[in-house]
């Protein structure tokens, strides 16, 4: 199998690496397809892999007793698995699976983690990157506390639609719920409150957007803060 070439690959902390500290990888990515729904990591279980997303995204949850939110989402500006392992540890209460199908460069966490303790400035930059995921996860707990729900459905379909390739979100109410923490019928009212501004169109299974620069001014400022503290962070480095 041919190795991936940096001036090819989509995914932007890839791109955003310097040649030399990018070539210390290169020989350990592994193009791989996923599935909807597909496990990427298990709670409380050694991550075994972690993923550069080429397309679509995953989603970063937390569990409690009969709920289930989403914590965070990572999608090719980013690093599945990130966290726990460039921290020094092998695993992670949370759980991350396929939101969005597509495309990931895997790698083995010790073979990035042999990579990053070779490079000051790889090192620096992922710690970097670990930083803009703590950021969106602080902002995601402010959206929940501080936000009303057509608010904080707002931002996520921006979110989503930052790491999709055109306006179509393959998602069921019931799947939002889940990503929201909230029940399916406070899901379904937020959806129709964003259908009758003709902000999105609902189809089963199944959202377009149709107006982003409407549902980024409703998400107000939810929406923003992670995304400016990567460009500072990672494309400004």
């Amino acid at each position: 199998m041919s190795q991936p070439q940096q001036s090819a690959i989509r995914n932007r902390l890839l791109k955003a690496m310097s040649p030399n500290d990018f070539s210390l990888i290169q020989p350990h990515l592994e193009l791989v397809s996923t599935e909807l729904r597909q496990s990427l990591i298990k709670p409380h279980e050694p991550v075994q892999q972690l993923y550069f997303p080429e397309s679509g995204f995953g989603s970063i949850t937390t569990s409690g007793t009969g709920i289930q939110v989403e914590v965070g989402i990572v999608g090719r500006e980013g690093l599945v698995g990130a966290i726990p392992v460039l921290l020094g540890s092998d695993r992670t209460p949370h759980a991350c699976f396929v939101q969005s199908p597509g495309e990931m460069l895997r790698i083995e966490p010790v073979a990035l983690c042999d990579a990053a303790s070779e490079s000051v400035s790889l090192n620096r930059l992922l710690l970097r990157y670990i930083q803009v995921q703590f950021v969106q996860a602080a902002q995601t707990a402010l959206a929940n506390a501080s936000y009303t729900l057509d608010v904080r459905l707002a931002r996520w379909l921006v979110m989503c639609q930052d790491r999709l390739d055109g306006d179509d979100l393959q998602i069921t109410h019931e799947f939002i719920s889940i990503m929201l923490g909230v029940r399916r019928p406070s899901t379904t009212l937020a959806v129709q409150a964003l259908e009758g501004q003709q902000l999105i169109r609902a189809r089963r299974g199944r959202i377009t957007i149709l107006d982003r620069e409407a549902l980024t001014a409703l998400a107000d400022d939810s929406y923003g803060l992670p995304e400016a503290e990567y460009a500072r962070l990672i494309e400004g480095a």
